[in-house]
């Protein structure tokens, strides 16, 4: 079973112009995180999807593997979905670009689902919260997941899941690590569907597989950093990388 690692990289960013150019410790941030890719003991190939030029040039001047998506891809998972044609993998797993501080052996975990005997259509991460952590379960940046008996995702919201009605002994809570794992077939799919009724309610594209009778297995890790979306965030990675990597 062939496995490869995409990561998605566009130059434009709502909340932070140019994240993926941005300076981390000598080295873009997109560079940042494929490092932490090629640690994977999983994967045989890392490849770089973007649609801006400077971005490909960047990567490629540090000798990674990059592709050429369209610019009009409605979210990371399409243009996940379109590198995938040009990369031989049976498993594509889909590592955001600006998780520079990954451990790498989350990325093994995602996709270690695959290597069972009833494999998923789909894979991701998920983190425990203790039911009474209120400022996490309430934050609507932070998503939450409930799954069910064999670890399939029954839900993903913006809000608190489950919710909590009377008491909280025996609940177990858990929020969700955006990193995926997909056959070839399931990303081919996920392409082709339109954006779902409940995915566009939440802004959460994961929707469009539950909601489209997908199963996505959820793995559950004790190992987190936190990504980059703004500029407080890109200054704590900072903070965190020099400590970790100095």
């Amino acid at each position: 079973m062939h496995v490869a690692i995409l990561i998605p990289a566009r130059l434009d960013s709502s909340r932070l112009s140019r994240k993926m150019l941005a300076d981390l410790e000598g080295e873009p941030l997109i560079v940042r995180t494929w490092q932490q890719a090629m640690k994977s003991t999983c994967a045989d190939r890392v490849v770089i999807a973007t649609d801006s030029g400077e971005i490909a040039d960047v990567m490629r001047a540090v000798g990674a593997e990059v592709v050429m998506t369209s610019p009009h891809a409605r979210c990371g998972t399409e243009r996940i979905a379109e590198a995938s044609g040009m990369v031989d993998a049976d498993i594509v797993v889909n590592l955001q670009g600006d998780e520079p501080l990954i451990d790498p052996h989350n990325i093994d975990l995602v996709a270690s689902p695959f290597y069972s005997e009833h494999p998923p259509d789909s894979a991701t991460l998920v983190y425990p919260v203790l039911p009474d952590d209120f400022s996490v379960l309430h934050d609507p940046n932070v998503v939450k997941v409930v799954m069910d008996k064999r670890s399939n995702a029954l839900y993903f919201s913006r809000s608190p899941l489950p919710y909590q009605r009377e008491t909280l002994a025996g609940t177990h809570c858990y929020r969700h690590i955006g990193i995926y794992a997909f056959t070839r077939d399931t990303l081919r799919a996920f392409a082709a569907l339109p954006p779902s009724m409940l995915e566009q309610a939440e802004s959460l594209e994961q929707l469009r597989l539950l909601e489209n009778g997908f199963s996505i297995r959820c793995v559950e890790t004790g190992l987190d950093m936190p990504g980059v979306n703004t500029h407080e965030d890109l200054e704590r990675v900072r903070e965190l990388y020099r400590s970790r990597f100095h």
